[in-house]
């Protein structure tokens, strides 16, 4: 089921009705809990049969790992055997295909197609990443527990324990896309919900400005950058490409930073806060703060789980470096099965390595002189838009006919492509501009401009929204 749906738009208030129906958190919980199985469910039940097993495997090994009566030695077999388990779930649907195609001789794709075919389930990747979050948390714990989940006593506490993880893990707003919300900073907020408490104001510009992104920039950016496509771009003179890739640079953010608002501001509806994912990225002035503004709950995960375990930079130089390196080559894995996308990982992790060799990723860009930080702003947005191409494009093959085409194919320009890019880009500029001088404004004039622009926002969406279409992070 799609946010931007009219089935959406039946589902969420018959689902908001009935959460508020009732008092009890356990109520709520299970209101929510089964609206976010019939969502994801929705249009293909079958997908429903990998998220409960994911789900029932890591409650009961999240329950093992927090009870005091499981000794260290099965401990540690449980947290192996869920991290496998997983590990090896993500790696199957995921990479499964891409391996076969890679590693297995052409006789066996070709006898058995469905090894280089294997469905990809929609939100696999962001699901099991809270999974691991889950059982790392409930490792680290151990019998003390942590906010919000500690080992259950008796039967009824056994039942309300599992009950929450599978609120945690189907919790219907982030479940296909994020963003990615960790254990820790999701247990404590459960609880009973009351109708006075909801942040009205805040759930509400969270939502226009996310279908506005989403609906009007993206879905009418789309429009343009389809033609970003091989082999039609072949024969696009050369500004028109540079045009495209700039407009899918803004369209990805609009869209997934889109997403992402709109789940925070589903959330809030029940009472629940979902962390920052964006902080206008393309006002960073390096790669590193890029890192620091773009996909924020993936970099912290991967931050956590992945870097810190690997020892960070805590032991010299070039094992720091190599932990970069290791960290962004899999973040891109993660974006999806296609060697481009470890292409794309591995870019940034040079660039990153690159960065803290020369102290660029050392400093606080804030305090640097305007023009140091303007011409770093666009340096980095230059940079981050030409690697957006490998999302674009993902066969590698694709992407350097591109590159070829920028360098050699005629001037001139097709003005409906520019135009379309220019008047739905637009906003994501101003909304830039907006995250770069709302803090030195007043708090009355701040709010006062902010009332105008989410109305008109909203007029936009009624008026001016593009072809409903999937959110590029879906294939993610």
């Amino acid at each position: 089921m799609l946010f931007n749906s009219w089935t959406f738009a039946v589902f969420l208030p018959l689902v908001f009705l009935l959460h508020h129906a009732g008092r009890r958190a356990a109520w709520q919980v299970g209101v929510l809990t089964a609206a976010s199985f019939a969502f994801y469910g929705w249009e293909r039940p079958s997908l429903l049969v990998l998220l409960v097993i994911s789900t029932a495997v890591n409650s009961c090994a999240a329950q093992a790992l927090l009870s005091s009566a499981t000794p260290p030695g099965r401990r540690r077999a449980v947290l192996v055997g869920a991290l496998a388990f997983n590990l090896g779930v993500l790696g199957f649907f995921k990479y499964g295909g891409l391996l076969a195609r890679t590693f297995l001789p052409a006789a066996w794709t070709a006898a058995m197609p469905w090894l280089a075919s294997i469905p990809l389930p929609v939100g696999i990747s962001f699901y099991t990443f809270q999974g691991i979050s889950l059982v790392i948390e409930s490792w680290r714990a151990g019998p003390a527990g942590f906010p919000g989940l500690s080992a259950p006593r008796g039967a009824r506490g056994t039942v309300w324990f599992h009950a929450r993880v599978w609120f945690f893990k189907a919790f219907f707003p982030q479940l296909i896309a994020g963003p990615i919300v960790k254990a820790g900073e999701f247990f404590h907020q459960i609880g009973a919900k009351r109708w006075a408490d909801i942040d009205w104001d805040g759930a509400a510009r969270k939502l226009v400005l996310g279908f506005f992104m989403k609906m009007v920039v993206a879905d009418n950016l789309k429009e343009a950058t389809v033609m970003l496509h091989f082999p039609e771009f072949l024969e696009l003179p050369r500004l028109n490409l540079l045009v495209l890739l700039y407009g899918f640079s803004l369209q990805i953010l609009a869209d997934f930073g889109g997403y992402s608002l709109i789940a925070q501001g589903l959330a809030k509806l029940f009472g629940y806060e979902l962390p920052l994912n964006f902080d206008y990225p393309y006002l960073a002035a390096s790669i590193t703060e890029f890192w620091r503004r773009w996909h924020l709950s993936l970099s912290s995960w991967l931050r956590e789980y992945l870097y810190i375990p690997l020892g960070g930079n805590r032991h010299g130089e070039p094992r720091t470096y190599l932990n970069l390196f290791l960290v962004m080559f899999l973040g891109g894995l993660w974006h999806g099965a296609a060697w481009s996308y470890a292409v794309w990982g591995t870019a940034h992790g040079l660039l990153l390595a690159f960065e803290r060799l020369t102290g660029i990723g050392r400093g606080r860009p804030e305090t640097w002189p305007r023009w140091r930080r303007a011409l770093g702003i666009v340096v980095t947005f230059n940079v981050v838009s030409l690697l957006w191409l490998l999302f674009k494009l993902p066969e590698i093959g694709h992407a350097a006919a591109y590159l070829r085409s920028l360098a050699t194919n005629p001037g001139g320009i097709l003005p409906q492509y520019v135009f379309v890019t220019a008047l739905f880009g637009t906003p994501v500029v101003l909304h830039h501009a907006w995250g770069l001088l709302s803090p030195t404004l007043q708090e009355p004039t701040r709010r006062r401009a902010s009332t105008l622009a989410h109305g008109a926002m909203l007029a936009a969406i009624v008026v001016n929204a593009g072809t409903p279409g999937d959110f590029i992070y879906f294939q993610f």
